[in-house]
């Protein structure tokens, strides 16, 4: 008797709130397969992402895969050389966001946070606001416009040598890419963590959903929403 009150009760409360579940249920569905939102937590993207930042994330951009899981149902695409992507690192042992720069078979090399592309320079220019004054502790940072294949962006240069402005030549393998963040050398990326699996890759990033100013009580940015990147 009380275990078909307790089926009775189940059955009820199913009934009650079936409709929330079934949205719940179809909400993170969507979130793991189709897009999400990501939070950006550091200044490795900076001046294109800002910190508190809310990234919208295009989960099909490149594989539809099956929901919760990181199996690709169908390839729909590769990531472009110039793409902001996020992908789950197992070498960083976290979710990042950084630009692909080098793409299989690419041979890349940086010399002073100047780019080779297979032997070829990328151009760079300074911008209208080439000098930006930052915190204390960051000083005075340089921006410049990077020409990157068809997509031109702006790259943050510290005042300071870091000693990962400059790397010797290195093809990139089959089936990975190499990735670095727009914040030269403030940027934990393929300099540390190697190249990336094209399976890590999760999605692509182009647009800002909404920012919150960590360092003025969490304000919303208004001029930061639905950015493109």
């Amino acid at each position: 008797m009380g275990q078909r009150k307790g089926m009775a009760k189940l059955l009820q409360l199913w009934r009650d709130n079936r409709g929330i579940v079934v949205f719940l249920s179809l909400m993170f569905v969507f979130r793991s397969a189709v897009a999400d939102w990501n939070d950006v937590p550091s200044g490795s993207m900076q001046p294109t992402i800002e910190i508190g930042d809310r990234i919208l994330v295009n989960k099909m951009a490149y594989d539809v895969r099956l929901p919760f899981t990181t199996v690709s149902l169908i390839k729909r695409a590769d990531p472009q050389r110039g793409d902001i992507v996020i992908f789950a690192s197992e070498a960083a042992g976290n979710r990042l966001v950084k630009r692909v720069v080098g793409v299989p078979g690419d041979v890349v090399a940086m010399q002073h946070n100047v780019l080779s592309i297979n032997g070829e320079q990328l151009a760079y220019n300074q911008l209208a606001d080439a000098i930006k004054v930052g915190s204390a502790t960051d000083g005075s940072s340089q921006l410049l416009s990077e020409q990157l294949g068809t997509i031109t962006h702006a790259v943050k240069l510290a005042p300071f040598a870091t000693g990962r402005d400059s790397f010797a030549p290195v093809r990139v393998p089959q089936g990975h890419y190499l990735v670095l963040g727009d914040n030269r050398d403030n940027s934990a990326d393929s300099r540390v963590i190697g190249f990336v699996p094209r399976d890590e890759i999760v999605g692509r990033a182009s647009s800002v959903l909404f920012s919150l100013d960590y360092d003025n009580y969490y304000l919303p940015r208004s001029e930061r929403f639905l950015a493109a990147l």
